[in-house]
């Protein structure tokens, strides 16, 4: 008899080609049968606990495969400039946040966007007669470029004479001197010098995150660890989720992610330790080609339409990846990099078809994380080589506004290729790259469905061939994701057997009055067959 039902409403399995179901039924966290209410009723015994859907939709837990976890969970309570739509604002709610901070503290995360005010880069200029008493250093939302203030550049020893350190650049003024921009690995310069997060404010942070996480449905993410120039985050971070997971307080699922460069020390922790268990598992391993479309670092064949003597860059030296690809591979571990510009995606796909050449065939899962700009003939790639595209949809709602100023109207074309990379056959799993983007899955199936624009200019959808059908979307977030991480043998559908991750969301979203999924609640989660987050109505 089951520990769970849930009856009355419309039950997705995310297996392609089933029928929707009307209920599900759990026992001792794993699911024991999906079907009609009849069926289901029938498992009923006293002490079972009933949830009527009301018709509303039960699917499976959300899972994320993009994310920068614990980062996030910090940036919950830092200085938000996601929104900041003018120079001013920018200023001003810098200021207001320094109100809240004693003397002396860092000012950091941000997320901002110069885009939202024509694509004028900030500078140090801009704050820093409202920061005097703290160092600044907060991020574009993409991670590759921050902006410090004058204090943060003295404090780490960035002057008119430092270099540009390899990977990464220095904004700077007509004579030379920095404007307070850091791009990729330059903006390590300073956060080198921001004193570490305690043990308790990380542990902190990842609650916050993952309450956060479940109450969108998220029951399962991988944790891409930092930025790029946050290499060693990822270690901390995995020895984080080991003690909370230890003392079992790791509310939800978690593939906790590296960094390449210490991919002999994977190699060993796997062998001294194994790869983890169904709540915390880990043995992938991440890289960076390149930098990011917003910060003009994607690295491209051709020169940006709006920078005609800039290509991008290499955040990693090619010869460098390339061995460390090589090397993890012939280690046994999942390699995962990141592309963004259509010849960082060529070079990675070539160097994945050599490295299979050279190491002989067996279920790796390559990932291109991101993928966003692709040549043609990348395209059919991912299918032909088994390579799996690590997508973010919500990427395409907010870069959609000034893409095509980046690249020109004709490779804009080839801009997070959904439709085409799934007509191939590949496999396509769907994330947020939080806190890059908003964590909930709802906003990204709703901008995989419809692609329109934050700014309202592309009602029917900006590059609308490249939509995905609401069930595709679904996929990407659950069965796709969890193929990506391995996790497809335990979750990611709704099948006898698996773990009992469920998200039921506020109405009938295969309903054809259903207008607008973006509206869509999560009403509640479950996580292995126990209620982790309740809607109050």
């Amino acid at each position: 008899m089951a520990d769970l039902v849930m009856i009355g409403g419309v039950a997705w399995t995310a297996i392609e080609g089933s029928a929707l179901a009307e209920a599900v039924a759990v026992r001792d966290g794993r699911i024991m049968a999906i079907g009609s209410n009849q069926d289901i009723q029938a498992l009923v015994r006293p002490g079972t606990r009933v949830i009527e859907l009301n018709g509303r939709t039960v699917t499976p837990g959300f899972i994320d495969a993009h994310t920068h976890f614990i980062s996030g969970g910090f940036q919950l309570s830092n200085v938000d400039l996601r929104d900041a739509a003018t120079p001013e604002e920018f200023v001003m709610r810098i200021r207001k946040f320094t109100e809240s901070v004693p003397s002396g503290a860092w000012i950091t995360g941000g997320n901002w966007d110069h885009e939202l005010w024509g694509g004028l880069l900030p500078r140090s200029d801009w704050i820093d007669s409202v920061t005097q008493a703290h160092p600044v250093l907060v991020q574009r939302l993409d991670g590759h470029m921050a902006l410090a203030n004058s204090l943060a550049l003295k404090v780490g020893g960035v002057t008119k004479e430092t270099e540009d350190p390899p990977g990464g650049s220095i904004v700077r003024d007509e004579a030379g001197v920095p404007s307070g921009v850091l791009k990729d690995q330059a903006i390590a310069l300073v956060r080198k010098a921001i004193p570490p997060m305690t043990e308790e404010e990380a542990e902190q942070a990842l609650e916050s995150a993952a309450q956060h996480a479940l109450s969108l449905g998220v029951t399962q993410v991988h944790d891409m660890g930092g930025w790029a120039n946050l290499d060693m985050m990822g270690w901390a971070n995995l020895e984080r989720y080991r003690r909370v997971h230890s003392a079992g307080r790791l509310p939800l699922r978690v593939y906790s992610v590296v960094p390449m460069s210490s991919w002999r020390r994977m190699r060993d922790y796997v062998a001294t330790h194994g790869r983890g268990d169904d709540r915390l598992w880990w043995g992938g391993v991440k890289a960076f080609v390149d930098g990011s479309l917003g910060s003009t670092t994607a690295w491209f064949h051709e020169a940006y339409a709006d920078d005609p003597e800039n290509t991008g860059l290499t955040t990693t030296d090619t010869t460098e990846l390339r061995n460390w690809i090589e090397r993890a591979d012939e280690a046994g571990l999942q390699v995962i990099v990141h592309a963004i510009g259509d010849r960082a995606n060529d070079w990675l796909l070539k160097t994945y078809e050599d490295i299979v050449a050279n190491n002989g065939e067996r279920d790796r899962r390559f990932r291109i994380e991101h993928a966003q700009h692709l040549s043609q003939s990348a395209i059919g790639r991912f299918c032909e080589q088994g390579v799996i595209a690590s997508m973010q949809p919500y990427h395409v709602v907010d870069d959609g506004r000034w893409a095509v100023r980046r690249i020109g109207p004709q490779r804009v074309k080839r801009a997070y290729a959904f439709r085409s990379i799934l007509d191939t056959g590949a496999i396509l799993a769907f994330g947020s790259d939080w806190t890059v983007a908003p964590l909930n899955p709802i906003l990204g199936i709703d901008a995989a469905v419809t692609r329109r624009t934050l700014d309202g200019a592309n009602p029917d959808g900006w590059i609308p061939e490249e939509r995905t059908s609401l069930e595709e979307a679904l996929l990407a977030y659950t069965a796709g994701a969890a193929t990506a991480g391995f996790s497809d043998d335990r979750s990611g559908s709704l099948e006898n057997g698996k773990l009992a991750d469920l998200v039921v969301l506020s109405e009938d979203i295969f309903d054809e009055h259903t207008h607008d999924v973006g509206d869509v609640q999560v009403d509640m989660t479950v996580v292995e067959g126990e209620v982790a987050y309740e809607r109050r109505f």
